[in-house]
């Protein structure tokens, strides 16, 4: 029993150190830019980000700072996409990008931040969002119901509604389940030696109750016309997760 116990650690071992000496990191699938990105206080954060258009449908946008939260738990190599887009009528939408580098820990399950913010998560499914350009595909998406209560200047609980959108995007794959993504990562990395560059996509913006199909309904056609400015991969030239097998509730 030792014997064999001790044959598998070396074996396992061996295996690591082989994955690792011929690991390569690949291409993200988003355009990375040497525009900087500054933290609360105004002080310089990274040398380079993720690009995100400044004008997007009649859309104006300003940088958002990036978190200190984010700086000091997600690893050093991690690329990052901040901005905040306005309408004319105030209609806000928060969009945020997260490109891993050779570390993959920079990507988690998306649910673990939202909860930890205090949202409720009411309902989740599993969709698609047309996207025209360059030529016309369907984009795999997670569409998030949010709910919580936020506390008025006089002290009063109003309750808020959150719509979230997110995806997952790589050199050549796009996917919105995050264990299809963990798995693709896995098999590419044993199967080429890759470690494929995954990003990870989201779009958020909130509502009064009532609102969410209304909101969702303008996030999808804001997101049609930004995807194809920043993103270079597409359904014609990817490996695309059916929505119809991706989890939903």
């Amino acid at each position: 029993m030792l014997m064999t116990v001790t044959v598998a650690i070396g074996a396992t071992a061996y295996l690591l150190q082989d994955l690792q000496s011929r690991q390569r990191l690949g291409e993200p699938g988003l355009k990375v830019v040497p525009v900087a990105l500054k933290d609360p206080a105004g002080k310089e954060a990274s040398t380079n980000s993720v690009f995100t258009p400044d004008f997007v449908a009649g859309f104006t946008s300003e940088p958002e700072p990036l978190q200190r939260i984010l700086l000091d738990t997600l690893p050093k190599d991690t690329v990052y996409g901040l901005k905040r887009y306005k309408a004319a009528d105030g209609f806000w939408i928060s969009s945020t990008v997260v490109l891993m580098g050779a570390d993959r820990s920079s990507i988690h399950k998306p649910q673990f931040c939202l909860t930890g913010q205090g949202w409720n998560i009411d309902r989740t499914v599993a969709t698609t969002i047309p996207i025209p350009k360059p030529a016309p595909y369907d984009l795999p998406i997670m569409h998030l119901e949010l709910s919580k209560e936020i506390l008025t200047e006089d002290g009063r609980k109003m309750p808020v509604k959150g719509v979230y959108v997110y995806w997952f995007v790589s050199g050549s794959q796009l996917t919105a389940d995050h264990l299809e993504r963990q798995w693709w990562m896995a098999r590419d990395l044993l199967t080429t030696g890759v470690l494929q560059r995954w990003a990870y996509v989201t779009y958020f913006t909130a509502c009064h109750p009532g609102q969410e199909e209304a909101t969702f309904d303008r996030l999808k056609k804001f997101i049609a016309e930004a995807v194809p400015m920043f993103q270079q991969v597409h359904g014609n030239s990817t490996t695309v997760a059916s929505a119809a097998g991706l989890p939903s509730n």
